[in-house]
């Protein structure tokens, strides 16, 4: 994770492996944590093909050492940031908080796996948790993988994809709300309701065309801008979650595609130094989207 930029007075940032139960420990043991949000993850989903175990070692048995030692310091809250995908594809079908799980991917399945984890500390040991699920999230600072200003894009597939973009402003409203208000023992869909295309939806065809459009890219740069690639093993097309339970606790979505995606490119380009040693054709975008944690 880049954090240039994030440290302050306010912050006392230690660094480490999260499958490491001496740090861990040691962490929770010298601090005074009342409250974890637990964030940290693998998530690319196609790199998740190629090195399952990696993925396991550190979604699943990285959350049973986090849970362990939040559960011996008897912090307030335990908050796991899962990701919609866990859900599977649905094509017609609202998905809500009490649909089954259905994961499609060994990204997804290690994190299925993480959330009943969580899930058997609260039914056995009464443990404080709470679940979110939540959308494709892109904004500032993101990783090179995701949907961000740079030079190229491919486009994996020819499959209709499609999928809702939480802007990250929205993102960390939608958890301030969960810690605030939210149930303890619930799990939250996190989700955006507006784009100008099919429910809420954007395809990723033409969230690359908007985004090749707010970066001005040139006629004569046109057949560079876009190259389709193979696809991965197994492709979801879209899930559809519903987050009227979010709602109810006072949060919406405000910031929409259009403007989300115009501040993203604009931070970008503002801010060139944040890869200091990556060339930008040597990192095209590819339009693989990825629920989750920047």
């Amino acid at each position: 994770m880049q954090l240039k930029g994030f440290i302050s007075k306010h912050f006392d940032l230690k660094t480490g492996d999260i499958c490491n139960p001496r740090l861990v420990n040691h962490i929770f043991a010298t601090e005074n944590i009342d409250i974890v949000f637990h964030f940290a993850a693998q998530t690319h989903v196609e790199t998740s093909f190629v090195w399952p175990s990696r993925y396991h070692m550190v979604n699943v048995e990285g959350t049973r050492v986090l849970l362990k030692a939040a559960f011996e310091a008897k912090v307030e809250k335990f908050i796991y940031i899962s990701t919609d995908e866990v859900y599977g594809e649905s094509l017609y079908k609202e998905l809500d908080e009490t649909s089954p799980r259905r994961p499609n991917n060994p990204y997804s399945v290690s994190k299925a796996t993480a959330e009943c984890l969580v899930l058997s500390y609260r039914e056995r040991h009464k443990f404080p948790v709470i679940i979110t699920r939540s959308n494709n999230v892109y904004g500032p600072r993101q990783y090179l993988e995701k949907v961000i200003y740079h030079y190229q894009c491919t486009i994996q597939g020819t499959s209709p994809q499609s999928h809702h973009f939480l802007y990250v402003d929205d993102a960390i409203e939608a958890f301030h709300t969960i810690l605030e208000r939210g149930m303890v023992g619930e799990t939250y869909n996190i989700g955006t309701d507006f784009h100008h295309s099919t429910n809420g939806r954007i395809s990723i065809i033409q969230l690359a065309r908007e985004l090749k459009m707010v970066r001005h890219v040139p006629d004569a740069e046109q057949d560079d801008w876009l190259e389709f690639v193979p696809d991965r093993p197994v492709v979801d097309l879209r899930y559809p979650v519903n987050c009227e339970k979010l709602w109810r606790l006072g949060w919406k979505p405000a910031v929409s595609w259009a403007e989300g995606i115009i501040r993203t490119v604009k931070w970008y380009q503002e801010n060139p130094e944040f890869w200091p040693d990556v060339k930008a054709e040597d990192q095209p975008i590819t339009f693989e989207p990825d629920t989750r944690d920047q």
